[in-house]
């Protein structure tokens, strides 16, 4: 029997390193913002239905992600609209990597997984936190965006705090060591039940 593992976190948690460790014990990961990126790429299946919806958000058959977002920023409804055309695209996605894992345990890398409900597909939810000077420290660090950025992205995230309450794990990541050693401990509690069931 195979085990879904949600795995979320809010920006600058340390998700996609943590991701990666669940991968070195023998989980298969699907990362949502991967599967996007695959969508808007050359040839993606979101590129053709956001070019009819926005023509100028696709260029040279691959979908423009600044012209992408200012669309959504200064047309009403606009991001309801793309929405409607990428969620589905991402759920197909993610349907068929389900289809062909062998992994016991696949791991579901979904930033929004409480914020879009997807936590309900979840057999567990393990959260991906750190101290907010830790958190802040890693976006800034990456010098892809301002401090006025990160926090608008915060601000639209659900906080850290209730992330952790409703997830049935909870992973700090203050340290690689002390952050690999926590996700040890949930894969072996996952197989153990798994051997029980």
């Amino acid at each position: 029997m195979r085990f879904s593992l949600g795995l979320t976190g809010s920006i600058g948690m340390g998700k996609s390193t943590t991701g990666r460790m669940f991968v070195d014990l023998g989980c298969e990961l699907w990362d949502a913002d991967a599967a996007v990126h695959r969508l808007y790429g050359p040839g993606g299946a979101a590129a053709e239905p956001l070019k009819r919806a926005f023509p100028t958000a696709v260029r040279d058959g691959m979908v423009d992600r600044t012209e992408l977002k200012r669309i959504i920023a200064e047309t009403c409804g606009a991001l309801a609209q793309i929405e409607a055309i990428v969620h589905p695209l991402v759920a197909q996605d993610r349907a068929a990597f389900k289809a062909r894992a062998t992994a016991d345990i696949l791991v579901f890398d979904i930033p929004l997984l409480f914020e879009t409900g997807g936590d309900a597909a979840m057999d567990a939810v393990a959260c991906v936190t750190a101290p907010p000077e830790i958190q802040r420290r890693r976006v800034l660090e990456r010098g892809t965006m301002s401090r006025e950025q990160f926090e608008l992205i915060k601000s639209k995230q659900m906080p850290d705090a209730e992330k952790r309450a409703r997830s049935d794990f909870v992973i700090v990541t203050d340290s690689i060591d002390h952050a690999r050693e926590q996700v040890q401990d949930i894969v072996n509690q996952i197989r153990a039940r798994q051997a029980d069931a």
